[in-house]
């Protein structure tokens, strides 16, 4: 047994460092074979051109928010913006910030793999206190701490957005690290990662939830009641009495919520944006201040200023709506996010994470400039479930969906834009496609995750 664990480590590994030879293999290409120009790369928040566009006006002594540009984090622009004005000879542009992005795709597959590894021991002990699971067949379990750093670095939507100089991995990291501090229970990481995801990008504020499910009840496990049935039917093998019977079945009755560690949680939030405001409005003393950050970060993506393509489908949609009605599909389009949260949170509230895979999901499906980065992260999260969702259904269906949609999207918008041979319609039906396979995809995840603990219910109503 340890010999086998030393050959899938060694495998593990193997593939890992070989997704990072064939990013720096794709960066050392001239122009990073033009992908940082593909609209389904590079956003209005997360192009590297903006971002460059942003520091060489603050260096200019303006507000890097000038024009319409730049629309990102000041403290991202501190940090990657000497990088991009910085050459090295003989190499490609922005080489320094390509290496960055590996660093963080590695970064977020090492921790993806920790999240997995605590989900599957989870899953195990879950299992055999259920009796669905002996020792002699702990093999069934699959690894999927490594399934799903795999997945993340041979993406390819992960690796496009990593050579497209997007900084949709570092975006990427910092949900992840929350996640990564909510299962391993460091308080203080968890609420940096939120903080730092929410700044970047507004939507990982929905993983609040999650988030506190995570540190209040603990990790994924199936519901409450197969815990209670079961110990229910021991309670009655072992004992005669009445009394012991109620005394016995008192103590499962429900999970205890650790409010204290919720409220821990909630402190450090507080800090850490207190924390990063106090550096944003130092950093923007002279250009505004917060108020000029807040109105032209989440303002833009509230507001969608900018209708250049992606792939999603708001700026089709607000190019034809009338001007009169725009405010009012603001409203609708943004409030479809909230309406979601709070009838998932009661389904699922026993899958902490499988909750925050299905909010970014959504949230990749609605946000105003989405990108294949976003659409990278969730499918990386679906992986850590590859346990419970192994009987998913439409599974090549959807395969086929996304591998047609990445494969037409450059097409379409070539014919549009390039060869004048086509028009918007091409590009939006596009869009309307993926956004349907998407919409797919979350509803049968569900629905497998919930069919999932129905037949561990029906599993252990027969062991009774």
């Amino acid at each position: 047994m340890a010999e086998e664990q030393k050959k899938k480590l060694c495998r593990f590994w193997i593939w890992a460092l070989s997704s990072v030879a064939f990013r720096l293999i794709l960066i050392s290409f001239p122009g990073n074979l033009n992908l940082s120009a593909r609209p389904e790369v590079s956003t209005p928040l997360t192009s590297i051109r903006r971002l460059a566009e942003g520091y060489w006006l603050k260096q200019a002594s303006m507000s890097p928010y000038a024009g319409s540009m730049y629309h990102g984090s000041p403290l991202l622009l501190s940090v990657l913006g000497p990088l991009t004005v910085q050459r090295i000879k003989g190499q490609p542009s922005h080489l320094l910030c390509s290496l960055v992005f590996v660093i963080a795709d590695i970064l977020s597959a090492m921790l993806l793999r920790g999240i997995g590894q605590k989900l599957q021991m989870a899953y195990g002990l879950n299992a055999r206190l259920l009796g669905f699971l002996k020792s002699s067949r702990d093999k069934v379990i699959l690894p999927c701490g490594d399934i799903a750093a795999l997945v993340y670095l041979w993406n390819p939507f992960t690796i496009v957005s990593c050579v497209g100089l997007s900084t949709s991995p570092i975006e990427n990291l910092a949900v992840i690290l929350a996640l990564f501090g909510a299962v391993t229970r460091r308080v203080p990481l968890a609420a940096f990662g939120l903080v730092i995801a929410t700044h970047l990008s507004l939507y990982p504020a929905t993983l609040t939830i999650p988030i506190i499910f995570l540190l209040g009840y603990g990790l994924d496990a199936p519901p409450i009641k197969l815990f209670l049935q079961t110990r229910s039917v021991e309670n009655e093998e072992t004992s005669t009495s009445t009394v012991s019977k109620q005394a016995k079945l008192k103590q499962t009755t429900h999970i205890p919520f650790l409010w204290k560690t919720v409220a821990h949680f909630l402190f450090w939030v507080l800090l850490w944006s207190l924390y990063v405001l106090v550096l944003c409005a130092l950093s923007l003393n002279k250009y505004g201040g917060l108020e000029e950050m807040f109105k032209r970060t989440y303002g833009f993506i509230l507001s969608i200023e900018d209708l250049s393509p992606n792939i999603g489908v708001f700026w089709y949609f607000f190019a034809e709506v009338f001007d009169f009605f725009r405010n009012f599909f603001l409203i609708v389009f943004h409030v479809n996010i909230l309406f979601m949260l709070l009838p998932l949170a009661i389904r699922l509230k026993h899958r902490p994470c499988f909750l925050a895979f299905i909010y970014l999901a959504i949230s990749s499906i609605l946000k105003s400039y989405p990108s294949v980065g976003d659409s990278a992260l969730y499918l990386s999260l679906w992986a850590l479930f590859v346990n419970e969702l192994i009987d998913m259904k439409f599974s090549f269906f959807l395969f086929c969906g996304y591998l047609g949609i990445s494969l037409l999207s450059p097409v379409m918008h070539n014919l549009w834009i390039w060869r004048g041979t086509g028009n918007a319609n091409f590009y939006f039906g596009n869009a309307i496609g993926y956004a349907c396979f998407q919409i797919v995809f979350v509803v049968e995840s569900v629905s497998a995750m919930l069919n999932h603990d129905r037949a561990l219910k029906r599993s252990n109503s027969n062991h009774r």
